[in-house]
C-alpha cells in the first residue's frame, strides 16, 4: 500500500471521514468526536464564519473546541484556551528499539474495557496528553503490568486512511528506566505495519527527551504543528 502523507495534513478530518466515521458527529461544515471518546473537532482549513457557527452549535455554548492542528482561526467571541507548539513524526523503519527482554510477569498485553479505570489513573499521573473514558475504543491499546499493576501503556488514536497514530505513551514514575515504553511502542509498530499501515505520532516541541527517543526508534519529523483549543461562545 502507498502511504499518502497528504492525509496527515488533516488527521482529525480524515479520521472522522474514514475509519472513525462511527464516532463522528457532524453539522454542516463541522465535525467532532462523540463525547468521552475525544474532544477533537475540525472545520475546513479555510473555514468561514458559517463553519464556526456549525461547530458552535454542534458542541454547545461554553464547550471546548480542540481543533488539534487545524490552521483555521475562529471569529471573535471564541475564547482561546491553549496553544502548544509541536511536531508530527512518521515512522520510517530505520531506527532500533533497544529495550531489554521482559522480566517474567511484565509482558505486553492488550488492554480492554475493564482496564479503563487503571488507564485513566495512569494518564492522570503521567500526563501524556488527552485521554478520555472511551478513547481506547479508537484502536488497539497495549500495556505492561508489574505485579498486577498497570505501569505502562500506549495505543492508537487518529486513523487517517493508511496511517495509525501512536498516542498515550506513558510509564508510571516508579517503573521508568526499564524499557517499558520502547516495548509497548515496538509492539504497536509491529501490529500497525502488519496491517500494511504506517505509524505516526505527535509530540510537544518542549518534550525533547521523547523526541530523541522517537528518533532513535525510527521516527522522523514530517512537519511542525500548532495545537490549539478554544471555548465556544
Amino acid at each position: 500500500m502507498m502511504h499518502d502523507t497528504s492525509v496527515l495534513d488533516d488527521p482529525v478530518g480524515r479520521s472522522l471521514r474514514g475509519p472513525h466515521a462511527c464516532f463522528a458527529r457532524r453539522l454542516g461544515q463541522a465535525a467532532t468526536y462523540l463525547p468521552e471518546v475525544t474532544t477533537f473537532s475540525v472545520v475546513p482549513a479555510d473555514a468561514n464564519t458559517s463553519a464556526w457557527d456549525d461547530l458552535a452549535e454542534l458542541l454547545g455554548p461554553g464547550e471546548l473546541a480542540d481543533v488539534f492542528s487545524c490552521p483555521a482561526t475562529p471569529p471573535s467571541g471564541w475564547e482561546p484556551v491553549f496553544r502548544l507548539e509541536g511536531r508530527q513524526m512518521i515512522w520510517c523503519g530505520t531506527g532500533r528499539f533497544d529495550h531489554p527482554p521482559a522480566r517474567p510477569g511484565t509482558e505486553v498485553v492488550e488492554l480492554g474495557a475493564g482496564d479503563v479505570p487503571e488507564m485513566l489513573d495512569l494518564v492522570a499521573r503521567t500526563q501524556p496528553g488527552p485521554f478520555w473514558p472511551r478513547t481506547r475504543e479508537l484502536g488497539i491499546y497495549l500495556g505492561i503490568r508489574d505485579n498486577g499493576t498497570l505501569v505502562a501503556m500506549a495505543g492508537e488514536r487518529l486513523r487517517p486512511p493508511g496511517w495509525s497514530e501512536i498516542s498515550a505513551v506513558c510509564t508510571a514514575p516508579e517503573a521508568r528506566g526499564q524499557g517499558h515504553a520502547a516495548r509497548v511502542v515496538h509492539a504497536l509498530v509491529e501490529r500497525i505495519t502488519a496491517r500494511d499501515e504506517r505509524p505516526f505520532l505527535h509530540v510537544a516541541e518542549t518534550n525533547t527527551g521523547a523526541i530523541d527517543l522517537y528518533t532513535r526508534w525510527g521516527f522522523e519529523t514530517r512537519k511542525p504543528v500548532t495545537f490549539r483549543g478554544f471555548r465556544t461562545p
